[in-house]
């Protein structure tokens, strides 16, 4: 499949996991796509694997991100992480800290990225957000906060670009095979009381009817659909892949 040649990408958080599943996966469909992530060592093994760049880039930098401006025809934020705490024990520089890296960086790629998309009359934003940009849960809040508002960025984006031939979703993913998710099993067991061989069946994948957890691969490959020409008229929306946890 060639229906992105020509076409340059820039994933962030994309030395692993989804990230790096969606490098392979834009590479595949012909766009020359930029790695970026903090593991300079990492981003430079994924980018030679598919013939592309490494950025090795510190998105907690944010005054850093203020000036900057991008040739990038697709990009997918995708940089995040996670922290475990209830309320009442939630760091503030923690929950600040997400805050910066999944909401406030976004704002800054994409606005570095408009100006671009918006000359060439075509342009490919995707978030990759969480089934917890669309529901709650317990002892997460500066995650599902920054997703919620990854969220409202994404429409916003969608509304000022669409005139400009730039879309901009969301894609919702429950839990994923990646090295973030498999930290979390020791926080949560520990906040839930229970061993680690239990969390998976009785607290990750509790609401799901799909009893596994989604692959990498899976949530790249609907990030390649959503980058590609097919995908037009698609803007503004949220694309769960949580195994029917929203259904309830």
């Amino acid at each position: 499949m060639s229906d992105l040649k020509g076409r340059t990408a820039l994933v962030t958080g994309a030395a692993s996991g989804i990230g790096a599943a969606c490098v392979h996966a834009l590479a595949a469909r012909g766009a020359t796509v930029t790695v970026a992530d903090i593991d300079a060592a990492g981003a430079s093994a994924v980018a030679a694997k598919v013939g592309g760049k490494s950025w090795a880039v510190d998105l907690l930098n944010v005054r850093a991100l203020e000036g900057l401006r991008l040739d990038c025809d697709i990009l997918v934020n995708n940089a995040g992480i996670q922290s475990i705490n209830p309320i009442d024990a939630f760091p503030p520089e923690k929950f600040r800290m997400l805050l910066a890296l999944m909401v406030e960086a976004p704002f800054l790629l994409i606005r570095a990225a408009l100006p671009h998309m918006y000359a060439g009359g075509f342009g490919r934003i995707i978030n990759i957000s969480s089934v917890h940009g669309l529901r709650a849960s317990e002892f997460k809040a500066g995650y599902v906060t920054a997703k919620h508002a990854l969220e409202g960025l994404s429409k916003v984006t969608a509304l000022e670009g669409g005139p400009h031939g730039v879309t901009s979703n969301c894609v919702n993913p429950g839990y994923v095979r990646t090295p973030l998710v498999a930290k979390q099993i020791a926080d949560q067991a520990r906040i839930h009381g229970i061993p680690e061989d239990e969390v998976v069946a009785k607290v990750l994948l509790k609401e799901s009817a799909i009893k596994q957890l989604t692959e990498p691969e899976e949530v790249a490959s609907l990030v390649g659909w959503l980058a590609s020409p097919d995908a037009r008229m698609v803007t503004g929306a949220s694309y769960t892949m949580d195994g029917g946890w929203t259904a309830r």
